[in-house]
């Protein structure tokens, strides 16, 4: 038997439409290259949504096709997010912290037709464009006055573009299982894979987000999405936040400044921020140094890695400031858990209590979790055990886009995230090692694997492997091991020199320690394991 019940389309296409009924004065704050404070609603957000939409169909674009972002957090961003994926479209947000062949790879695999580029961003676009061999063209997200000189063909002021364009658009109704974002993952095992969400996944995660043991954001908040619309859709904020008429105050190119994020918190009334937790780190140094407080400050939702007890103590004690634990994955849309404490949890202090929340969290309903041995038996739930953790749930990725056989799904649709953990009795999920030896620094991951790769490639090296050591701002950063060549003698910084031009500068090792051989297994794989245990407690040059 059927239920008697309307078959409404859960798409971001009803998020958009609640939110200008119902939300229509709410405002939206950013920082930008042309504008230190910019202020708009969600009601002229929306409306201009409706003439970008306008624009890009004069554009030629076709239903399906994928519209590129390279850009900051801002209102423009925000209007591309429904402008783009409300008409039909895909919107590609892309990293612009990747290095340009990997960007040159994602928008040639992702065939993307336009890219909305920040102004910030144009002589990445420059040099790349000759590689962008599928593109039409650029839309750079600025104004007129500060549109940059370009010998480049088909470049479109975004300002300029959509003056002349009604604010009245034709919103199609859309199929919820259509694709309406498209984010490719860090390349950390080989080139990056893409994850495209549907209308339905995306909705059902921004109501998640909403709930009270998960964000439980509301009408209430003012919310400073710290982490980039580049990585997942800012944790879904972007949708979240106008499905409950909470205001949004965006940082722009202000992410990593101290100062800034503090004057924006104070002045705008932010009671919650997300970010990875350098962020944090940062603008508690500034707090120290400077005296200033963020009073207004409730909460802080902290993900990509680990946060320090330390900075979450800081936040708590100093500022009066809660610090929430979140744990997800670019497959996941991303939220998979969250760490609220239980009324059980009323009576914890001390060591017990900072242990609770040094935990990632509660899986968020829409959410399963399991760990596994190696035999794919599932592990008890006691605190102790620790497995492979496997997820699935409605916004948890099917398959890769375009790459079937990257699959990391086993026969019963689980998906495998590459995350060792811990689960205990209360549900609690603890990460234990990554079965990737991938190494995170401030939220960003780094392989290990391209690293060797590069080593290897100089005349010195006869065998090279990187690991991650622990470091205080940034988590974890690279340690290059090596084995010298008979005879050869290079010095640490001329190894180091080697990466410049070769990778993103962010990814280039720290240190390099000298070794007369590197452990292997049975199979000749090397032994990262017994490299880490080695190495613990390394200490990194400053």
């Amino acid at each position: 038997m059927q239920g008697l019940m309307m078959n409404t389309q859960l798409t971001i296409t009803t998020i958009m439409q609640h939110a200008k009924n119902h939300n229509p004065n709410v405002e939206i704050v950013s920082v930008t290259g042309d504008n230190p404070r910019h202020r708009t609603t969600y009601k002229q957000a929306f409306e201009r949504a409706g003439q970008l939409a306008n624009a890009l169909a004069k554009l030629g674009v076709q239903s399906g096709d994928r519209v590129a972002t390279l850009a900051w957090n801002d209102y423009r961003h925000f209007e591309a997010y429904y402008g783009v994926s409300c008409s039909g479209l895909v919107l590609h947000t892309i990293n612009p912290r990747l290095f340009p062949e990997q960007i040159a790879y994602i928008v040639n695999h992702a065939e993307d037709q336009w890219l909305m580029i920040d102004a910030m961003f144009w002589p990445l676009a420059e040099k790349l464009a000759p590689e962008l061999k599928g593109l039409k063209g650029f839309i750079v997200m600025t104004d007129k006055a500060h549109m940059p000189e370009t010998s480049l063909d088909n470049v479109h002021c975004y300002e300029e573009l959509i003056a002349g364009e009604s604010s009245e658009f034709d919103w199609p109704e859309l199929d919820e299982q259509a694709a309406c974002a498209l984010c490719y993952t860090s390349g950390t095992t080989g080139n990056p894979k893409g994850v495209l969400y549907s209308h339905r996944s995306t909705t059902l995660h921004a109501m998640a987000e909403c709930l009270p043991d998960a964000m439980g954001l509301s009408a209430s908040d003012a919310i400073l999405p710290v982490v980039p619309m580049f990585h997942v859709n800012a944790w879904g904020i972007p949708y979240a936040a106008p499905m409950v008429g909470a205001k949004l105050v965006f940082p722009g190119p202000k992410m990593g400044d101290g100062e800034a994020l503090q004057d924006l918190i104070e002045s705008e009334n932010v009671t919650l921020a997300a970010g990875v937790p350098t962020v944090w780190l940062g603008l508690l140094n500034y707090l120290r140094e400077s005296g200033k407080r963020v009073d207004c400050l409730e909460r802080t939702v902290v993900g990509g890695s680990a946060c320090p007890i330390a900075i979450m103590k800081a936040f708590k004690e100093e500022y009066d400031v809660d610090t929430l634990h979140a744990w997800g994955m670019t497959e996941m849309s991303p939220i998979g858990t969250m760490n609220v404490p239980l009324p059980k949890h009323d009576e914890l202090s001390g060591d017990d209590y900072w242990a609770l929340k040094a935990k990632q969290g509660r899986a968020v309903y829409g959410v399963e979790m399991k760990i596994v041995d190696d035999e794919n038996k599932e592990l008890p739930h006691d605190g102790k055990a620790f497995g492979a953790l496997k997820v699935r749930g409605p916004w948890v990725c099917s398959s890769y886009y375009k790459l079937p056989d990257a699959d990391a799904h086993d026969a019963d649709g689980w998906f495998g995230t590459g995350d060792v953990s811990t689960i205990d009795p209360d549900g609690y999920m603890q990460i234990t090692d990554r079965t990737k030896d991938v190494i995170k620094s401030g939220g960003e991951w780094i392989s290990s694997i391209e690293l060797e790769n590069i080593a290897m490639g100089h005349p010195d090296v006869a065998e090279a492997a990187v690991i991650a050591v622990a470091h205080p701002k940034w988590d974890e950063r690279p340690l290059l091991v090596v084995v010298k060549k008979e005879g050869a003698e290079p010095s640490k910084q001329d190894l180091l020199d080697y990466f410049d031009g070769k990778i993103a500068t962010w990814w280039k090792p720290n240190d390099v320690a000298f070794v007369d051989e590197i452990p292997h297994t049975a199979t000749g794989k090397i032994q990262k394991l017994a490299l880490r245990q080695q190495f613990e407690g390394y200490q990194l040059p400053e």
